[in-house]
């Protein structure tokens, strides 16, 4: 009788898995660093994130959505007195202070928190509804296909910012129908990318082998083919990010968006655009903020794209 060897408690099996797990993973990250500006932008993403998680430790909520007319737009590195109701108190505007005497730089920071739960959770959720429509259509093909594929090309035939603006228009502004809005507009987009790898493998061996197993079609489909089609939805999923940040700030700056007092920085640039010529600081630190992340995340889905694609493994 065969015997399983084990050492330190662990199958050999097991830890050669293990191995090549970390292998595999050690390959990817050596191909992506070669990539210096997908890691700068993946250090850019990380700082964002790190003051999305951190913001009430550098600027309360409260102070940044509290007016102080008085310092109303005070240049960047400026010293002023601020009145939280109680006592006052001497504060460096680092970037300045908007329309309303507020502290951009705070507003910026917590702008982040929004911009990032937004760019995060709408594509997670059009990630798993895309994905798995496409899956479906790719695997059963037929009717069901045509149904899913017509509905998807509807989709595209509507530029992603106006149908957005419908939906939140028809639903009303709100934080809720902007993710609902936005995760609806990114959904076609891995339709057509999860069918069409899905196309590229369920007639491979072994898919053949499984089924000839006796493993059924959920099992197929969530064990043997999404799992080898996750290369490309991972880079959709990264630019698909910085898509949904873009939209969020263009439905803020036409009012449709997170409404004020919120830091959000399309709103932020929607206040500010009245102002370009007297203070032009409170247009350019958050436009500098929206390009920077947008294209730190193309950056990063342009190294992922390299990383994964194994045509270009040599």
């Amino acid at each position: 009788m065969d015997q399983q060897i084990y050492v330190a408690d662990m199958p050999v099996s097991g830890i050669h898995a293990d191995k090549k797990r970390k292998s595999a993973f050690q390959e990817f990250w050596r191909r992506f660093r070669k990539n210096r500006l997908a890691v700068a932008g993946l250090a850019v993403v990380v700082l964002y994130i790190l003051m999305a998680i951190f913001a009430d430790l550098f600027f309360s909520y409260n102070f940044i959505t509290q007016n102080q007319i008085s310092n109303a737009f005070a240049k960047p590195l400026t010293s002023a007195e601020i009145d939280d109701g109680n006592t006052t108190a001497e504060h460096l505007y680092i970037l300045g202070a908007d329309n309303f005497g507020r502290d951009i730089l705070g507003r910026i920071i917590h702008g982040a928190r929004i911009s990032m739960v937004i760019g995060f959770t709408t594509i997670a959720f059009a990630c798993l509804i895309g994905s798995a429509l496409g899956a479906i259509a790719g695997y059963y093909g037929g009717k069901i296909e045509s149904v899913i594929m017509r509905g998807t090309d509807i989709l595209l035939a509507i530029p992603n910012i106006l149908f957005a603006l419908a939906i939140v228009a028809a639903l009303g502004p709100s934080f809720q129908n902007l993710l609902l809005a936005i995760g609806i507009t990114s959904i076609p987009a891995f339709v057509r990318l999860m069918r069409a790898s899905v196309l590229t493998i369920k007639n491979q061996e072994f898919i053949e082998a499984a089924r000839a197993l006796g493993a059924r079609d959920f099992r197929i489909i969530v064990r043997h083919i999404m799992p080898n089609c996750m290369a490309p939805i991972i880079v959709q999923a990264t630019l698909g990010i910085a898509q949904s940040i873009l939209s969020a700030t263009s439905l803020s700056f036409l009012g449709l968006g997170i409404q004020p007092p919120s830091p959000e920085w399309g709103n932020m640039l929607s206040d500010a655009r009245s102002y370009i010529s007297y203070a032009p600081h409170t247009l350019l630190f958050p436009g500098l903020a929206i390009m920077t992340v947008i294209l730190a995340y193309n950056l990063i889905g342009d190294g992922l794209r390299d990383a994964l694609d194994p045509k270009l493994k040599r």
